[in-house]
């Protein structure tokens, strides 16, 4: 997939942990897996908002589009 998913280095950078950003944005831990792994199809603005708001970012330090990345199938 084009789009990639930074959500490990905005937690390291954070020293948050997955479980503690799915407590704080009130999103299962599954589907904050699926996200952070680059597995997930979409995610609502709703929900980005909160992961930003979370980690103190701004969506382009999460989402980066990569060309050359390898297509999910």
């Amino acid at each position: 997939m084009a789009i990639v998913v930074r959500l490990d280095e905005r937690l390291h950078a954070r020293r948050m942990t997955l479980t503690e950003l799915a407590a704080r944005v009130d999103i299962t831990l599954a589907n904050l897996s699926i996200l952070k792994t680059g597995k997930a199809k979409a995610i609502r603005f709703s929900t980005l908002e909160a992961i930003c708001a979370a980690l103190e970012c701004q969506p382009g330090d999460l989402l980066a589009f990569d060309p050359d990345a390898p297509a999910e199938d």
